[in-house]
């Protein structure tokens, strides 16, 4: 027989348990899950009678194979935990060779821009006289375009007569 356009999968249809089903412990699926559950709970409860060892082992989380194995690692650093009555508040913490310099670029560049400011610097003395300079220019061609408007008109006055 034809299938049609689609083929159903290979792991066919699902099935899920009705809340009904479950109650009255007629579902089909497998209840390994709580088996399993129990049987860890169980091994939980000789561990801790067993003693202390392992209520210390249990409170540390440890990654990867040190749960196994007891390293002692002379590099690495563990966190320290400072409260807040022991912290210092006077005391000034030292900044980076990078921090430090930052903060001296800042107030070199700030110092250098306040000379500027003063026209105490070699660059303000140019710009200033070249601004000197262009004003004079500027004067110079108003002043000739004024002439040059008078004569115009003049001209005009006396086309006039």
């Amino acid at each position: 027989m034809g299938r049609g356009k689609f083929k159903s999968k290979p792991t066919g249809h699902r099935n899920f348990s009705t809340p009904e089903e479950l109650l009255a412990g007629t579902s089909s699926r497998p209840r390994t899950f709580k088996k399993q559950e129990a049987e860890h709970k169980e091994e939980e409860e000789s561990e801790e009678e067993s003693g202390e060892e392992s209520e210390e082992e249990s409170n540390e989380k440890r990654k990867g194979i040190e749960g196994i194995i007891e390293i002692e690692n002379p590099n690495l650093v563990k966190p320290k935990t400072v409260k807040a009555k022991d912290i210092d508040i006077g005391k000034t913490t030292e900044l980076s060779r990078r921090e430090r310099e930052e903060l001296e670029k800042q107030r070199a560049h700030e110092r250098y821009m306040r000379l500027q400011e003063q026209g105490k610097t070699d660059q303000a003395r140019k710009d200033l006289e070249r601004l000197t300079l262009i004003r004079q220019q500027r004067a110079e061609a108003a002043k000739k375009r004024e002439e040059e408007k008078a004569a115009k008109e003049q001209k005009k006055v006396e086309g006039r007569k």
